[in-house]
């Protein structure tokens, strides 16, 4: 079985994990791991909103999967345009890692401490509206590159920090240098942050057989409600969007319960519109839809208007 995948080291390891737990599955199964570079991965010098958002690290990916050339493709679920590819579906979602941002900071402190008008890396406008929201002397200074990259920029002296993902560091096993766990409430994630998409061709179903032995069901329930809110906001990651749902025990001991927060930031931090729902994990995109409705009633739709631009 022939698995795609991007060149940087994460994208490496990430796959090297859906490969390890198709390994566990079949015992006899033989992997090969082919590396494909995409858009995303040249143009390394402006901002993702500027270059086109979603589909940027998954295109060339996904032409040959449809081509035959590879049998499966491992993604960043929340690099994944909200469409699905044409022939294409979700065979899994293995189970999510930590959706948490973190900051690394070479001074060592956590945001609310840094400096008077410290340096933030980021190039996401969802990050950097939250942290003008909790720090309104910040700026935001444009941050691309591989975690490595992201690291060493960390250390110099243009940053006084930078924001990640901390999924990504904990697979590489870099976690040590987090400085600053940001709690939701403070900086809530891009829907399906931390979580892996494995992609196959529709209709393949001695592939889809073999990826039900790796599939996270509470995962998927997840990140299909974030995805759904997404949606219906009409949004890509050129819009300051967050999302994160988790599945919990109801508390009148019937079943399952899935809690999605949602939010809409203003550019500048200033404006937000935070919501908040449960329900049903059977029904997650119902959820996500509904609570982006409730989300362009509490004045989320002015925020996206603001842009100037289709989202």
């Amino acid at each position: 079985m022939k698995l795609g995948t991007r060149p940087s080291q994460l994208a490496r390891r990430q796959t090297e994990v859906v490969a390890a737990a198709l390994r566990a599955a079949r015992p006899e199964l033989q992997i090969e791991i082919k590396v494909y570079t995409t858009r995303g991965d040249q143009e390394l010098s402006r901002p993702l909103p500027e270059i086109g958002g979603k589909g940027l690290f998954t295109a060339e990916i996904e032409a040959a999967l449809r081509a035959g050339e590879i049998d499966l493709a491992v993604h960043s679920f929340k690099d994944l345009p909200i469409a699905p590819g044409d022939g294409l579906v979700i065979g899994a979602a293995p189970e999510r890692e930590d959706a948490h941002d973190v900051l690394v900071s070479r001074h060592r402190l956590p945001l609310p401490d840094l400096p008077p008008g410290p340096r933030i890396g980021t190039s996401s406008p969802r990050r950097a509206a939250q942290i003008l929201a909790a720090r309104p002397d910040a700026q935001i200074v444009p941050l691309r590159g591989n975690v490595d990259t992201r690291l060493r920029k960390a250390a110099g002296s243009d940053y006084d920090a930078v924001v990640l993902a901390a999924a990504g560091l904990i697979r590489l096993g870099l976690d040590p240098h987090i400085t600053h766990w940001l709690p939701f409430e403070m900086m809530l994630p891009a829907p399906a942050q931390g979580a892996l998409a494995v992609q196959c061709r529709a209709g393949d179903e001695a592939v889809l057989a073999l990826l039900r032995s790796i599939h996270h069901q509470p995962t998927w329930a997840a990140v299909a409600a974030e995805r759904a809110f997404l949606s219906g906001l009409g949004g890509g990651c050129a819009a300051p969007v967050a999302a994160y749902a988790v599945e919990s025990p109801a508390e009148d001991g019937g079943g399952p319960v899935l809690w999605l927060r949602g939010l809409v930031a203003g550019l500048d931090g200033r404006q937000a519109v935070r919501v908040a729902a449960r329900g049903s994990p059977r029904q997650p995109e119902l959820l996500g839809g509904r609570l982006a409705q409730k989300a362009m009633a509490g004045g989320a739709a002015a925020l996206l208007e603001v842009r100037g631009e289709a989202v």
